[in-house]
């Protein structure tokens, strides 16, 4: 054989070793020496046969040109991961790959117009000292189809959507012959179907008008989109609602315990409209009292798999934006057949408790009953009967209140932890807009309601949980809503934090953790500092969840708690009414994996509702400070990050952030050790708790932004 037939060979063999090595490492760059070298052939022949195979390489698109003479991987030839796309406002992207804990950063340029939730091929073509990796993405394997809410910018010609994420950097086009109808400034609802190549806008579908923008319903409905959540019944569920009927028949009174002579009684709040809790009370004779937990029995109405049950199960939970509630059930069913309106009779799933006056429960009872609801109380006036000692069913009111204060003593003895953090609340007018801030307080009257239904949520989830079989504890599928102990990580960083204010945190674990909490929060009463310990220390702790896999409840301090005692707007507590009535019926367990995925849907929904409530007490901020342009107000730092500070306002509680581009006289940086924003001329400190006095800068009722400018720094009050 001769040299000229052994070249290819020797060619071949050096190009599948630069290959190798270059897969080998990836996100290295190598030099055409280097390359040479490490097949073998570092002379002048051996580096001209090594420039030829990179450009054959070079053109197969096998290899790229990363730097002047540098050589790598190209991305077509490294292992593709599969991700969901997470968009960020300035237009990069983050890759969340599923198995793997560190997110892949996609610069904008290398996105190949993915957006937000749409699922992804990327290839990692850089990986930092610090391991932060850096890639592209090389194809859009499913485009999300989720919605998007933004304003109309519209002629005769065209119509764009401004969307309100921030999550999404590109404006989307519909085509105007498809649309007629629309206008400049409409609210509209719409998802993405395409984004041609090489187009600056990718082409939507329209899905819903929701109205000018501005208009109150139209804002709380775009919030409603945003999060994905139904602003409306279908007609089949309203329908399907209507024809369930409601009058209670001769075997509903036979089959029930009859409270209907009992004295029984409503505590909400002046606007509710739907009363899904009632409480009776009777004295047994003298120290002994039978208290009824008389919970709504929504699942005498909805039945499994039914078409409101369904649409139930798939809200998970009602939603309460600034100016109303989004229902879980129709109307028919929350405000009607369901709900304890006074004076009428209703079918009930009761917890009934024999107590003493040293809170001993001498004997308890679950079942369905029929109740007559003789009295509404709002919480000011069962507030007002607590405090006179006068007023309808006085007696039984003050026996509730002596009851529930000794319960709630008994559960922070215990080591519950006393989260007491005021709620913020608009006073609107007929339109819908803020024209007041004031805060809902918790008095005796609510924590009277509180810790009765504490009391059966905690029993009914002892009951469910086991059944006695010769003597022994044997599990069964139940829901439970649980909260773990506070992540020890999080605990050193709160430990960390409150040391700037003076104060110490000594416990580690256990129970101590809320006991030095409880200490905590009452020693910071009333500083300055009272709001920033408050908002550190709740983010330290975990986050309350459905599962039927019970861990106990932390912040109550029970080792077995549930949700038993809204079935009108929440789900899991119809899933629990479900399982106690089989389990009071005698049957077996549950299947505990179809129980486990409804648990994991209502925790999920639960989020989403929250978020939505969060956006619309945002976005009312911001209307009720959107005329106070120019005005200067005392308020303290409550937050920092590496681009601001978040101040909230003394007097509402509102707040916005200092832009630290917008901070003139020196340069400012957030120091993350310390958690301050540190001045590099000056050494001017910033940190939380820190009075300030602001002046309203710029407010957008789009984005749901606050802008504030500085105007003095004052000294910190002790």
């Amino acid at each position: 054989m001769t040299k000229r037939q052994k070249q290819p060979r020797r060619t071949n063999d050096r190009q599948a070793m630069i290959l190798n090595l270059l897969r080998e490492f990836p996100n290295n760059k190598f030099s055409l020496k280097h390359l040479a070298s490490a097949s073998g052939g570092n002379t002048r022949e051996g580096r001209r046969e090594t420039a030829d195979i990179l450009q054959r390489l070079l053109e197969e698109g096998a290899v790229e040109e990363c730097a002047r003479f540098k050589y790598r991987l190209s991305g077509q030839m490294r292992p593709r991961l599969t991700g969901i796309a997470q968009m960020t406002s300035g237009g990069s992207v983050y890759v969340k790959v599923e198995g793997q804990e560190q997110e892949i950063f996609i610069h904008q340029r290398n996105a190949a117009n993915a957006l937000d939730g749409d699922k992804v091929e990327v290839v990692v073509m850089h990986v930092s000292k610090n391991g932060t990796q850096e890639g592209e993405i090389v194809s859009i394997v499913e485009r999300s189809r989720r919605n998007y809410v933004g304003t109309a910018v519209a002629d005769s010609h065209s119509i764009f959507v401004r969307v309100d994420s921030r999550r999404i950097a590109v404006d989307i086009y519909l085509p105007r012959k498809l649309y007629p109808d629309v206008h400049d400034g409409d609210k509209l609802v719409v998802r993405i179907e395409d984004w041609p190549e090489g187009s600056r806008s990718p082409v939507g579908e329209l899905i819903d008008n929701l109205g000018p923008s501005g208009e109150n319903d139209t804002e709380m409905h775009a919030i409603l989109a945003e999060y994905d959540l139904p602003y409306r019944f279908e007609k089949e569920v309203e329908e399907a609602a209507a024809t369930i009927p409601g009058r209670l028949t001769e075997k509903d009174y036979a089959e029930r315990r009859d409270f209907r002579p009992v004295t029984t009684f409503t505590i909400d709040p002046a606007d509710a409209k739907d009363f899904d809790d009632a409480l009776s009370v009777r004295k047994l004779r003298e120290g002994v009292w039978e208290i009824g937990v008389h919970i709504a029995d929504v699942t005498h109405y909805v039945t499994p798999r039914s078409v409101v049950d369904c649409e139930a199960e798939e809200r998970g939970t009602s939603v309460y934006l600034v100016d109303r509630t989004v229902p879980m059930l129709p109307e028919r069913l929350c405000n009607e057949l369901c709900s304890l309106r006074p004076h009428e009779e209703k079918c009930c799933f009761s917890a009934v408790f024999t107590m003493n006056e040293n809170l001993e429960i001498l004997e308890e009872w679950f079942g369905r009953t029929v109740v007559y609801s003789d009295h509404r109380f709002t919480y000011e006036e069962a507030q007002q009967v607590i405090e006179s000692g006068q007023g309808p069913y006085a007696e039984e009111m003050l026996t509730l209140h002596r009851l529930a204060q000794g319960m709630r003593a008994a559960r922070f003895k215990h080591g519950a932890v006393a989260f007491d953090r005021e709620e913020m609340k608009f006073r609107l007018d007929e339109k819908g807009k803020p024209i007041g801030v004031y805060f809902k307080v918790q008095k005796e009257a609510n924590q009277l309601v509180e810790e009765f239904m504490l009391l059966a949520n905690r029993r009914v989830a002892e009951y469910c949980a086991h059944r006695i079989q010769n003597g022994r504890k044997v599990p069964r599928t139940m829901v439970f809503r649980v909260h773990d102990a506070p992540n020890e990580e999080k605990l050193d960083r709160f430990r960390t934090f409150i040391l700037r204010f003076g104060r110490i945190f000594r416990a580690s674990k256990g129970r101590a953790v809320a006991k030095e909490i409880n200490k905590l929060l009452k020693a910071v009463k009333g500083t300055p500092e009272e709001n920033a310990v408050s908002t550190m220390a709740v983010r330290s702790m975990s986050k309350a969840y459905y599962t039927t896999d019970n861990i106990g409840h932390y912040g109550l301090a029970f080792p077995c708690y549930t949700h038993f005692t809204s079935p009108i707007r929440r789900y899991p507590d119809m899933m629990v009414h479900r399982l106690l009535a089989r389990y009071l019926d005698g049957g077996k367990s549950a299947d505990r994996k179809a129980y486990e995925a409804l648990c994991e849907h209502a925790s999920e929904r639960e989020i989403v509702a929250a978020e939505a409530e969060r956006a619309s007490i945002k976005y009312k901020a911001v209307e009720f400070m959107s005329d106070k342009i120019g005005q200067e107000f005392p308020g303290h730092i409550s937050g920092l990050t590496e681009w601001g500070i978040y101040v909230e306002l003394e007097e509402t509680h509102i707040e916005g952030m200092i832009f630290l581009r917008d901070m003139s006289g020196d340069f400012y940086q957030f120091d993350e050790g310390r958690y301050e924003i540190c001045g590099h001329r000056t050494g001017r400190r910033f940190t939380l708790g820190d009075p300030l006095v602001i002046r309203v800068k710029h407010t957008d009722l789009r984005k749901r932004t606050l802008d504030f400018e500085l105007v003095d720094k004052r000294e910190k009050r002790r």
